[in-house]
């Protein structure tokens, strides 16, 4: 048998420049590149794999200014990819490797592929307890790295570099598996790393990873074409399967050819254009008055490729129909058998098609007073957008005017990155998207800070798209330093920082829950009552943007937003836009609820009269056996 002696890191970045992914004939190298910092732990294995090997085998290296940032990179560009392709990512051991925990979570929730390479403690034990290693009193294997365990999809630890042929044909199965993917973990002891091996010649041979397409099975279909064929109010909430799936063109010709509405989740909005006649709109506790109306009365349910979460069904008040049945047209089975429907276990865009020429053969189509009533309530939410995005005081603006001035700069096609806060539910509602990828928010995790590293990330998987990071300026406050990043790789994308003076998210929440306001806002601390309730603490945002080399503006008003937006789109770096908003002009919930438990006892008038309108509220969740 030929082999090639080499170590276990140099091996690892031989395997990795090999590993490719196929779907529908399409062929493209899967991990594009490696995102790392270097410590002890890593700098003489992979450091020194990656400055021999990188380059030469098309594997580039990235430095971030953080490892949790470097995750949700390497995320970003897995979504904007449709997880046909992803980054590595390593770090030293400790804290670089803690520091990724984030991240990992994050994309092991959003099914998104990325692949965590942390060091760990010498595998031989003689510098012991090296640097950083974690000390456990009964059990000599455990390291911080075991922190990963719980939310990767696979873990492993390489104890001597042979295991590596074994161990990274798994772990790309799983990274390229659409039902099973999300963050991979594999340790890398610092000493192993370094090890020499005779690797077998052929481990490092191309190798293609089919993505596949998997059919329904036909009893599941027959059962599911019935369903639909006994409904008259169906409605389809399109989730991120449809998107990742590719099958936003099927699932266009379902809804028109059957006159099924579609309503929306964060990871499925785009999947129709805004303006679609059947698009009513986004679904649940951050949802449209159309698609929340249509669902409370449906009488069926087609879940596509969406995993039902709180949000989307309104913590499960959403469908009051008590005769409702739902389909769950997913590839995961975990998914498909939520709220206790009918499980089409499938790709969508394989399925899409078969339910639709069924459909149709059978002469099956919603009444033309259904449609007329989703036409109504679809005209009504678009002009109920429109006011809540118009201009009213062009001095002193709300967020969805802020949001609307920025949909209009970046049209139906520009990118839209965000993660947390109340931005998410604006987006939800607010922005317009006409194209699949013109929406993306982080929400399986609704972590902050994800959203200035994701720009890096969607910007490197489409570098001809114009995008634009709205961020709160609490999020900015946790993960700004990667401003540094995008100006380093010479990125040019838009980030606007929405100032409202904190975590005004929250603190809304906080109110809504009969709460007084307490420890949101980004206020000093009154001397007479030791409580951050003082004046609000003054950032100069546009400066420290500019200190990390980003052009930066402030934008107070509607024209200065407008003329900043413009002036962005000839710069010839990152942008940062500061834009303030009023907090206290919020966008309200159209219908939806979400279960955010009340203190059941409190001395406090607004505590107990918002835990009776918890308890009334509470009586609407539905449950599913």
């Amino acid at each position: 048998m030929n082999t090639l002696r080499m170590t276990t890191a140099q091996a690892l970045v031989r395997f990795l420049s090999q590993q490719y992914v196929e779907r529908d004939g399409a062929e493209r190298r899967f991990i594009q590149g490696v995102w790392g910092i270097f410590g002890h732990g890593n700098v003489a294995g992979l450091g020194q794999a990656l400055e021999e090997l990188g380059d030469a085998r098309g594997l580039p290296y990235y430095r971030p200014q953080n490892e949790q940032a470097m995750v949700h990179i390497a995320a970003a560009y897995a979504k904007m990819t449709n997880r046909l392709s992803t980054f590595a990512c390593t770090s030293s051991i400790g804290p670089g490797a803690t520091n990724m925990l984030t991240g990992a979570a994050g994309a092991t929730i959003n099914r998104l592929p990325v692949l965590l390479l942390p060091s760990d403690y010498f595998a031989n034990r003689v510098p012991d307890p090296v640097l950083q290693q974690l000390e456990h009193p009964i059990e000599r294997d455990v390291s911080v790295n075991d922190a990963f365990r719980p939310i990767s999809r696979y873990f492993d630890r390489i104890y001597r570099p042979e295991q590596l042929v074994s161990s990274l044909p798994e772990a790309l199965r799983v990274l390229t598996d659409p039902a099973e993917t999300g963050a991979v973990t594999i340790a890398l002891p610092e000493d192993v790393q370094t090890e020499a091996h005779d690797f077998p010649a052929r481990f490092f041979e191309k190798r293609v990873w089919h993505v596949a397409r998997p059919a329904p099975e036909p009893e599941a279909l027959a059962r599911a074409v019935q369903l639909i064929r006994d409904a008259r109010r169906p409605l389809i909430v399109a989730g991120g399967g449809a998107i990742y799936g590719e099958a936003t063109g099927e699932l266009r010709a379902f809804a028109e050819r059957l006159g099924i509405p579609v309503s929306e989740t964060q990871a499925g909005k785009g999947a129709l254009p805004w303006n679609h006649p059947m698009n009513v709109g986004a679904i649940g506790a951050n949802g449209s008055l159309a698609a929340n109306r249509l669902a409370r009365d449906a009488d069926l349910i087609v879940a596509v490729g969406t995993r039902l979460g709180d949000f989307a069904t309104a913590s499960r008040s959403a469908f009051g129909n008590p005769d409702v049945r739902v389909i769950g047209l997913n590839l995961v089975s975990l998914d498909a058998v939520k709220l206790n429907a009918l499980p089409l276990v499938a790709d969508a865009k394989r399925a899409l098609p078969l339910l639709t020429e069924a459909l149709t053969g059978a002469g099956y189509r919603t009444s033309a007073a259904y449609q007329q009533e989703v036409a109504r309530l679809k005209a009504e939410w678009d002009a109920a957008v429109d006011d809540l995005r118009a201009v009213k005081n062009p001095d002193c603006l709300a967020q969805s005017e802020i949001l609307g001035l920025v949909n209009d700069a970046a049209g139906g096609d520009g990118v839209v990155i965000n993660a947390a806060g109340s931005m998410p539910g604006d987006l939800l509602k607010l922005w317009r998207a006409e194209d699949p990828k013109a929406y993306h928010v982080e929400y399986g995790y609704s972590c902050m800070g994800y959203e200035i590293p994701a720009g890096i990330g969607v910007k490197l998987a489409d570098p001809d798209r114009r995008v634009f990071v709205l961020i709160g300026d609490g999020s900015y406050l946790m993960m700004n330093s990667e401003i540094v990043t995008a100006v380093q790789e010479g990125l040019r994308f838009t980030v606007v920082v929405v100032d409202n003076h904190g975590f005004q998210s929250i603190h809304g929440l906080q109110r809504s829950v009969g709460v007084p306001s307490f420890g949101n806002e980004l206020r000093f601390r009154d001397v007479r009552t030791g409580r951050l309730s003082g004046a609000y603490v003054p950032v100069d945002f546009a400066k420290h943007a500019e200190a990390m080399g980003a052009r930066a503006i402030y934008a107070p008003t509607a024209d200065a937003l407008r003329a900043a937006l413009q002036e962005a789109e000839t710069s010839d770096r990152v942008t940062v836009i500061v834009a303030p908003a009023d907090p206290e002009r919020r966008v309200p919930s159209f219908e939806g609820w979400w279960d955010v438990p009340v203190a059941e006892v409190s001395e406090k008038p607004s505590v107990q009269q918002a835990r009776k309108e918890y308890e009334q509220a509470r009586r609407q969740v539905r449950e599913y056996f």
